[in-house]
């Protein structure tokens, strides 16, 4: 069962990574001599599953800044996201000491709450420019930020209200972040570098989104008496 909503279930790719944890920690509690046994390698994985990541055409976010939400803080925070790639909990703790200016170049210097990697993140004047006003050095950014539940509903009614009818989360605008880099010609280690992400597998997902976009343009041009 999900513990944020008891009527659903957790999808399998969580369920894969929560088992490969417990598995983790039976391997673990063989080296240290508790089981006899391997027991962790008697044990098949739950398999992951190959998931679509939703993502918002440039189009799109063009039209969503454009598109007035009845949250300010909730429109600027997922429009930096996109230019960023920052998760919601990244950007709900970012503090004004994070960001740095040097030789006119913004960045970010900060630690993933998820991987608590610490990550330098360079940043467009456009980004810069969604923060607003620069505020005390602990001061947070996007403060009144809430939780992705609380952001749903008016979420959902400024992706409606600019025609878009896509199932669009806050995440979304991260998976926006990485196809459209990968689209402009972004080589996929510098993406893989700029989320953050561990391990370069874990961004080929995207990579696969933007082959998909290659063969429907390579069917673009017909010729006729074909």
């Amino acid at each position: 069962k999900s513990g944020s909503n008891k009527e659903a279930i957790i999808s399998q790719n969580t369920a894969s990574t929560y088992f490969s944890v417990f598995k983790a920690a039976l391997k673990e509690a063989f080296i240290d001599g508790y089981f006899t046994t391997d027991i962790s390698a008697k044990i098949k994985s739950i398999p992951h599953e190959e998931s679509r990541r939703e993502y918002l055409t440039l189009e799109e976010l063009n039209t969503l800044v454009e598109t007035p939400c009845e949250v300010d803080v909730l429109k600027r925070a997922a429009l930096f996201s996109a230019l960023t790639g920052l998760r919601h909990s990244d950007i709900q703790k970012l503090t004004w000491n994070e960001i740095k200016i040097e030789n006119d170049q913004a960045r970010i210097n900060f630690t993933q709450k998820k991987t608590k990697g610490v990550e330098y993140m360079p940043m467009s004047k456009q980004a810069l420019q969604l923060c607003g006003e620069a505020g005390s050095s602990n001061e947070l950014v996007f403060k009144d930020l809430t939780n992705p539940a609380w952001i749903s509903r008016p979420l959902k009614k400024w992706i409606a209200s600019a025609g878009i009818t896509k199932k669009i989360t806050f995440h979304n605008f991260r998976h926006t972040f990485a196809t459209l880099q990968l689209s402009s010609g972004t080589d996929i280690y510098t993406v893989s570098k700029m989320l953050g992400h561990t391990n370069v597998k874990t961004t080929q997902v995207y990579a696969k989104v933007v082959d998909e976009k290659k063969n429907e343009a390579s069917k673009a041009i017909q010729l006729k008496n074909f």
